[in-house]
This record gives structure tokens, sequence and C-alpha cells, in this order.
């Protein structure tokens, strides 16, 4: 039992890891949605006569806004299973943002798939049960 606690302490650092990563990730898009905000100003005060159909600066900025807004989310709720971990409890929750961490790239899918593996014992479903 304490190899299994040992374990979930481990997962805990990562998720906490993990999270704060996707936090720091979330920069770029911050980057990019100014990017766009600045090619959209830039084109709006253009001499030229050149009619665009629309503003392609908005493009860029609607997409650092969504992705800002998906990487703060995901960022948070890893942090949120980082405490569960720590407290165990809400097992369901931490099982879906396992899930929803395989979405995230190579460090989320590897993260995801050995939490999985490790709810999945029966020993750690009994801790959670516990708490």
């Amino acid at each position: 039992m304490e190899a299994a606690k040992n374990n979930l302490n481990t997962f805990r650092i990562l998720y906490l890891v993990k999270g704060i990563l996707t936090l720091c990730f979330s920069i770029v898009f911050i980057i990019y949605g100014c990017l766009g905000f600045l090619i959209g100003a830039m084109a709006e005060n253009s001499d030229t006569n050149t009619e665009l159909p629309f503003n392609f600066g908005w493009i860029f900025a609607i997409i650092g806004g969504i992705g800002l807004l998906f990487c703060i989310t995901i960022g948070v709720l890893t942090l949120l299973a980082s405490k569960y971990i720590k407290n165990l409890k809400n097992y369901n929750f931490v099982f879906v943002i396992a899930v929803v961490n395989c979405l995230t790239g190579i460090l989320g899918i590897v993260l995801g798939i050995f939490t999985l593996i490790e709810l999945s014992k029966p020993e750690i479903k009994t801790l959670f049960n516990k708490a």
C-alpha cells in the first residue's frame, strides 16, 4: 500500500509540472493574439488602396483567444487533478483529466496513459474510496 501512495505522489508532482507547463505555454497564444491585433491594426491603417474581403488579423486574434482559453482551462484542470490526487478525492475527475491529458501532446499522452494504468489498480481504487 505504501508503494501505491508513493506512485500517486509521483503522479501528483507530474500533474503539477504538466499544469504549470500548460499555463506557461498559454503565453504563446497571448503573443499570437496580440500579433493578430497588430496585423489587423496595420491593415486598417494602411495607405494602400487594396481592398481585402475581411481583415486577416482578426483570424489570428480569434485563434489566439481560443487557444489561450483552451490552455488555461486544461492547465487549471490539471492542477486541480494534482490537488485531488494528493487528497485522494474525486477518482472520476482524476480519471477524466487523465483521458483529456492524452489529447494534449506527447507529455500529456505519456502522463495520461500511465495515470490510467495506475488508477485502474484495485488498491488505488480502495485508497480513493477510503478518503
